[in-house]
Formats: structure tokens, sequence, C-alpha cells
């Protein structure tokens, strides 16, 4: 029974040998090749996919393990070079969640931008009904941009002269840059950490946070003769103002105040931040925000109010020093002020410290800003639609007024930089290096980071607190393409600096 058992399973294979034999031996051959090749197969994907071992690595050490660099660790402290860890400054975060930055690799051929970079429309916030309700008709207005001016109507016949000071405070509107919901309480200056970037005072970031989720109380244009006109809303006072100083300042802001700018002038805000980055510190705090009742809701940068620009009043205008492109040759050749000796009387010499030419020409030829130093558009190749051929003075000689070069009434050796109207779309051959004639030094300190290659490291971190301002520039992507022609100039600068033997000292007064 065994061995039929044990003759009836082998039947199957002794029939097939006993065909294979019978065979030809071209088909055996065939046959053999065959098998060997299932084999060959067989054992290939065998060895060559290994089982794979699970990883034990948390959640945690996958966030840590990205590539780039992170702006903000696991333990909600901001990364930054040893330059970070020196005079920073506690806040309180305003949120509680951790959002990390990295920094990609460079693009190789990055984007060429042929027109200026302006804001993305935004879609208008919807108003809920108290507040179309609380709002009369007579003091619905919106706000439209025409030839650099802001020209504003109201749904009635009431014009802006008529009536130039809405109240908000009896409307009942608080103005905020986002629609939060229920957490109202959120900034959109958005900082993760208790470690803010050092290069920000306590000052500086009291005064964004204003800025961007200040109470508003009412609004008002300023009309100021031929100049343009400043719109301006006032927030709730945090100090009383009891000096007989500020009675002047009272006449425009009884408590804290910013100047609202036309959606177009982002540049306000760019210029804040990369200002603080350098280290210059001559730039007015700014901010992008919305306001439901003016450019269609839309974000527009808000640059802080300060009075003691204005020592004799708004019909005065601002503390401006007049000097033409000759004497401020001639100053620059007499480093006036330097270390503090006085200049003689018949020197020429203006109010202004030597070093600070030199912070204005750097931080004018990073941005392309001409209207302070080069009014008539003399050291590159002006477009039709630019204002100097505009108006036809695209004339050039030692004659020629220099323009927008403020100071403050109780600090006349320092500039501050306002109106920072710089350009995007400009080609690294048509840059103006008229801003850097006579310039001889450069600050250390702004010189250095742009030698480190952490200029867009730390842009990035500047920029992102501001969260209106980054998704006004289509976040990152957006924000990208501005850093990236800011460091092509600072390749430019640098260049500049060996081929003219510039000097690169500190310039701390």
């Amino acid at each position: 029974m065994g061995k039929s058992r044990v003759h009836w399973l082998c039947f199957p294979f002794l029939k097939l040998t006993s065909n294979f034999r019978r065979c030809s031996l071209s088909k055996r051959s065939l046959l053999i090749a065959i098998a060997c090749s299932l084999y060959l197969f067989f054992v290939v994907s065998h060895v060559g996919h290994p089982q794979r071992k699970p990883h034990k690595r948390t959640d945690k050490d996958k966030d840590r393990h990205t590539r780039g660099y992170n702006i903000l660790d696991s333990n909600d402290a901001m990364i930054d070079s040893a330059d970070l860890q020196n005079n920073a400054k506690f806040v309180v975060p305003t949120r509680s969640n951790v959002v990390y930055i990295t920094l990609k690799s460079k693009r190789q051929k990055p984007p060429h931008i042929r027109g200026t970079i302006k804001p993305k429309l935004r879609r208008k916030l919807k108003k809920t009904k108290t507040s179309i309700q609380s709002v009369p008709q007579n003091r619905q207005l919106t706000a439209e941009l025409d030839a650099g001016q802001i020209k504003r109507n109201f749904a009635s016949e009431t014009s802006w002269k008529e009536s130039s000071d809405v109240d908000y405070k009896s409307l009942n509107i608080i103005d905020k840059s986002y629609d939060f919901g229920a957490d109202s309480k959120i900034s959109s200056i958005r900082i993760f950490s208790k470690r803010a970037p050092p290069w920000f005072s306590a000052q500086d970031l009291q005064t964004m946070r204003f800025l961007a989720d200040g109470k508003v109380l009412r609004m008002k244009e300023i009309f100021r003769g031929n100049a343009p006109s400043l719109l301006i809303f006032e927030g709730e006072s945090i100090a009383p103002l009891a000096d007989q100083k500020n009675s002047k300042r009272n006449e425009v802001c009884r408590g804290q105040c910013g100047i609202i700018h036309s959606p177009v002038d982002n540049m306000e805000v760019f210029a804040f931040h990369l200002d603080r980055v350098l280290g210059i510190n001559r730039t007015l705090p700014a901010v992008n925000r919305k306001f439901s009742l003016l450019h269609d809701a839309r974000s527009c940068p808000v640059v802080s109010w300060d009075a003691s620009l204005y020592p004799k009043g708004l019909a005065a205008g601002l503390a401006t020093v007049r000097l033409t492109w000759g004497e401020y040759q001639s100053s620059l050749k007499q480093r006036c002020w330097h270390k503090n000796i006085s200049p003689k009387p018949n020197s020429g010499c203006a109010t202004i410290h030597h070093y600070e030419w030199s912070k204005l020409a750097l931080f004018d030829f990073l941005l392309q800003i001409h209207n302070r130093l080069d009014q008539s558009c003399c050291g590159f190749r002006p477009r039709r639609e630019d204002v100097c051929v505009e108006l036809g003075h695209h004339s050039c000689g030692d004659n020629i007024q220099l323009a927008n070069i403020i100071y403050r009434d109780q600090d006349p050796r320092h500039l501050v930089f306002t109106n920072n109207k710089g350009f995007f779309d400009r080609n690294e051959d048509n840059l103006d290096f008229r801003l850097l004639e006579g310039i001889k030094e450069l600050p250390e300190q702004a010189v250095s980071v742009l030698r480190s290659r952490k200029l867009r490291e730390k842009l990035l971190q500047s920029l992102f607190l501001d969260q209106t301002y980054w998704e006004s520039q289509s976040s990152r992507p957006g924000i990208d393409k501005l850093i990236d022609i800011i460091e092509r100039r600072a390749e430019v600068l640098l260049t500049y600096i060996n081929a003219h033997g510039i000097k690169v000292i500190p310039m701390n007064v």
C-alpha cells in the first residue's frame, strides 16, 4: 500500500522526465534557459528589496531634521546665529503653536521682475449686519488711488473737506487686520517664542502692535496746502500728554496715531524691516493693516505718526535740511561733525553728522530710492512714467537741490528716513550709482550682515512677524522674489566696495 502511494506521487515527475528526454536537444536547451531565468528573477526580486526596519525617530526629531535652517525650534525659542543671542528682548508670545520656515536652496535662475511689484488684490471683506446697521449712510466711504493721491467719496454728497473726521467710537467699530472669529485677541503681529528678533526694540514691538491691532477711535484727513494730505487714524492714548511741547501734537493727535498710506506704497513696510535688520535704525515703524471702510478692505501700509518731525507745526512742514548737490559733496569731503568737532562757521556744513550720509547711501542703494539724493534721476536711465521725466526735472548739476532730508527737532545730528519709495523693477545694469558718489566709508554692522550671507535668513524672520504684509505679497514665494532682488544688489554693492576701496568702520553715533 505504501509503495503504490509513493509510485502515485512520483508518477508525474517520472512522466515529465521521460518526455524531457524524448525532446530534441534545442528544446531541452530552451527549457533549461527558461527555468534558469525564472530562478534568477526570483532571487533578484527578493535580494533587491530587503525588509525595511521601522524608524524609531519620534515626530519631534523628524521636525528637527528638516533641510535648511529653522527659524523656530520645538521649544518655542527663536533660533539664529550668535548675533541673535545678544541683546534679545523678552516679549509675550502672541501665538501658542510653532511654525517652521526653512531656507531652501536658491533657485539657479531667479525670476526677472519687469514691473514694480504691487500688492495682491484681496477680496472685499463681508460686513456683518450689526456693522452695516450701525454705520450711517453718510459715513460710508471708499478710497481710490488717482495720480498718487487718495480721493475719497462718501455715499452722499458730503466730502472730506466738509467732514474730515470719522468718529469710530460712535460707530462702535473696531477695525482689525483680520477676522479672527471668536478669538479676537490674536494679534496680526505674530511672535511664537519668548524672544523677538534682537534687531527690534521693545518700543518697536509696542508700536507695531498698536499700528496693526490698536482700536481706532477716529479718522481724519489733514490738509497741508500744496503738500499731499495725510490720512491719520487715532487710537487710545497710552500716556497723559501734559507737556507744553506737545500742545501742537494735541491739535493733530491726542493719543497714539498712525498715517495710512496707499496700498501701492508697500515699500514702507519692507524698508522698515530692512532698516532694522541692517542695524541702521532710521525709519519709522510700519506695518500692513486692513480697514473695512478704506481701499475696498485691501491691506495698506500704516506708518507711526511722529510729531517731532513737525517742530513748527504742520503748516511749516517737516524739519528738512536744504542742501544742493555741490554743497552735499563739499560736506562729505569736510567730514562735518566727525569726532564731535564743530565745523567752521563758513564751512557750509549742515547739522547732520558725517556718518549719517553713509547710512543713507547704503540704504537707498539697496532699495534704489532716488527721491532724496538723486531727485533728478541723474544716476540711471529713467522711464517715461518716472516723476523726474514727467515734471521735466531730468537735468543734472551742482545746483540740484536734495530733497526729503529730514531730522527730528530734538536730534538734529541724525536723519529720519521717511517717504521710502524704492523700486524692485530696476535691473542690475541700470542701478543708480550716483547715490554712492562721494561716500568713502560705510557702516560696519550693515556690511557685515551683507557679507555673512544671512540677509535672507534675517529678513524672513523679520517679515514673518507681520502676517498682513506677508500674505499681501503672496506669502513665501512673493517674499523670496523681493529678497532675491535685494541680495543681487548687495552683491553689486560688495563688489563696488572692494573695487573702490571703501572703508568699513563702526558708526555708532
